[in-house]
């Protein structure tokens, strides 16, 4: 029995969406019923190709897990060609940045095995469709990644509160059980502790609430995608603000003027928005983490008049946001003791 590639396609992107979304896939615990994935080793020098979803993402490797539930560590070099699939055999597809491998996404990874285990990667192709759902994907996970290792970081202060509280109600009970006005002492520690316990619980809500701090709008030459000296000095106050920061994300979003055809301006914004990525990474060593993924709007929420040149010039733009944790700016909760008389 024959079964066509666009039956299998919406499987796959389920199969991908499900993974990158798995308790695995977002850095927590599974639970007892959950299966151990099995990690695979591949001999050095031998040539491997393997169709999967990619589970985790790192700097220079990522790892794809495949229909089996083997996952396999692959290294990217400055070789590795990234790609999407060609219409046909003599027409090859659109060139890709290594930062869009993302979490979530559907592709073929073709190369030989390294010296430590891993596959080093020659070729890597996938779909456009697949791309697209991998975006929605990462744009889904990232939040709850940050939200994750915040929480984490803010762990111990708030068990810390939790013991002070619990210590506080241990003297409220004695106090009022052997001095007198123990009602009015017990009313305001009680006050005290709900206040507190309230302030902790919101805090905790607003762990995944980001809010801007800093923007800034780095502009381009007609059909170009390479900064000037203007916009790398922006990018660079931006990157210094944001390596100060606590529980900070950055978000990339490129645009064109109104000029040319949709898909080429769509491609335009997006290799705009690379290139100010790429710039964060490399020379400021901004993780990938913490990069928000890039997106390519083309000619859409323009900010000037197209019709005028002064106006398609603010509208070649690519926008740069600072986000930053709410939780994280809001003080930590303190508890007072009662008055004593």
């Amino acid at each position: 029995m024959t079964i066509k590639l666009k039956t299998l396609r919406p499987l796959a992107l389920a199969f991908g969406l499900a993974l990158a979304l798995s308790p695995l896939a977002l850095g927590q615990t599974p639970t007892q019923n959950s299966s151990t994935p099995t990690v695979r080793s591949v001999s050095s020098g031998e040539k491997m190709k393997i169709k999967g979803v990619v589970v985790k993402r790192d700097a220079d490797t990522f790892t794809i897990r495949d229909l089996t539930g083997n996952d396999t560590v692959v290294r990217l070099t400055d070789k590795t060609s990234v790609k999407t699939n060609g219409p046909n055999f003599l027409r090859g597809g659109t060139n890709y940045a290594q930062t869009n491998i993302l979490r979530g996404l559907n592709l073929e990874v073709e190369g030989r095995g390294g010296s430590s285990g891993e596959l080093i990667a020659d070729r890597i192709r996938f779909n456009e469709a697949d791309m697209r759902v991998a975006r929605s994907v990462e744009s889904r996970a990232a939040p709850l990644e940050d939200r994750a290792t915040s929480t984490e970081t803010k762990l111990g202060q708030v068990e810390e509160n939790a013991q002070r509280l619990s210590g506080q109600l241990d003297e409220l009970a004695a106090v009022a059980n052997t001095a007198k006005g123990g009602a009015r002492a017990a009313q305001e520690t009680a006050d005290a502790a709900v206040t507190g316990v309230n302030e902790t619980n919101d805090r905790i809500s607003a762990l995944d609430d980001y809010v801007p701090q800093t923007s800034t709008a780095v502009n381009f030459k007609v059909n170009s995608a390479v900064l000037s000296p203007d916009a790398k000095t922006k990018l660079d106050e931006l990157a210094t603000r944001a390596l100060n920061t606590k529980g900070y994300v950055v978000e990339v979003a490129g645009f064109t003027d109104a000029t040319g055809g949709i898909e080429k301006n769509r491609l335009l914004s997006q290799h705009r928005a690379d290139a100010v990525i790429r710039y964060l990474v490399e020379n400021h060593q901004i993780p990938l983490r913490r990069i928000i993924t890039p997106y390519g709007y083309g000619k859409s929420n323009p900010v000037a008049d197209n019709t005028t040149r002064e106006g398609r010039e603010q509208n070649r733009r690519v926008e740069v946001k600072l986000l930053v944790n709410k939780g994280l700016t809001q003080p930590a909760p303190t508890i007072s003791k009662p008055s004593s008389e």
